[in-house]
């Protein structure tokens, strides 16, 4: 009976340590014993543990270099920041310069071809009168002919231009006119061209009226005069105030000029197909097509626009 009390009692120790990770030393009285562990006393060692010193120093390491790397990517980011603000700005510079120079060179020949235009128009009415007033008689039939001509004529080419830019420009004149709807570069465009055509006919006229005496000849300068006052409003409303291609001083504050430049911008938007094809009644095509509105919303931008 105490023997099979003892024999369990060795079981349950023996599977305790077993499963206690535990080792029992060898007997050092026995022969395998090592002979420099006999001194020792017998005991019990438990396993040994690793220290974490090395992966703590690793892990410390990783992140110096993870911070370092991060210091210089943040580095390059802010020198190709930097490149690209220093090209961003170069770049507006040259433009605005460019700009500038367009504008001037457009306003010098704005003013040349008004004041060439004008003085041309003012001698030739002034001498082609006072010519025939030398002998005492006043031509007041031809004189209210004349002016009278040269106001219906100025009227009729904002129905003229309506026509043509409707019908001509853009559909088989497209190629020319198609220059004035894209971005312009440099101070000139190929649809300027249009205006030098028109002014050819008108020269002719007031040359002819000029040089000759009678109520025909006096008919012709009327005709001339007419398109060659709308050619020059025609100028500084849609190239100057539109399209501020030059300045044009006070009257970009002239509220009925400022309707017709918001018109005319609505031509370039193609919201109501195009519409309107003229210029100073343009606020009357939008009122037909329902783009009253529109327009509204147009004027107060630009208003906006030119506040900034």
């Amino acid at each position: 009976m105490a023997t099979g009390v003892s024999i369990t009692t060795s079981s349950l120790i023996a599977h305790r340590f077993k499963h206690k990770t535990y080792y029992q030393v060898p007997n050092p009285f026995s022969k395998s014993f090592p002979y420099f562990l006999k001194a020792t006393p017998p005991t019990i060692f438990r396993r040994k543990s690793f220290s974490l010193r090395p992966c703590l120093v690793k892990e410390e390491i990783n992140t110096e270099i993870s911070q370092v790397q991060k210091e210089n990517a943040v580095q390059y980011v802010d020198n190709d920041v930097r490149n690209e603000v220093t090209t961003t700005s170069r770049v507006v510079s040259e433009r605005l310069a460019r700009k500038t120079s367009e504008r001037y060179t457009y306003l010098v020949a704005a003013i040349m071809s008004s004041f060439g235009i004008t003085s041309m128009a003012a001698m030739s009415v002034y001498y082609r009168f006072s010519l025939q007033m030398e002998g005492g008689e006043i031509p007041l039939v031809e004189m209210f002919s004349t002016f009278a001509l040269s106001v219906g004529a100025a009227v009729g080419m904002e129905y003229w231009a309506r026509w043509a830019h409707r019908a001509l420009w853009h559909a088989s004149l497209w190629p020319m006119h198609e220059s004035h709807h894209r971005p312009r570069e440099g101070p000139f465009e190929l649809n300027d061209v249009f205006a030098m055509i028109n002014s050819v006919p008108a020269i002719a006229l007031i040359f002819y009226g000029f040089s000759n005496q009678g109520l025909v000849p006096g008919l012709c300068l009327g005709l001339g005069l007419g398109p060659t006052m709308y050619g020059m409003a025609y100028m500084f409303v849609h190239d100057g105030l539109v399209h501020r291609r030059f300045p044009v001083g006070p009257i970009a504050n002239v509220p009925y000029l400022q309707r017709v430049a918001s018109a005319h911008q609505l031509h370039h938007s193609d919201k109501f197909d195009g519409v309107p094809y003229g210029l100073f009644l343009g606020p009357k095509e939008l009122e037909k097509v329902g783009g009253t509105e529109a327009l509204e919303k147009e004027i107060q931008r630009r208003t906006n626009q030119s506040k900034v």
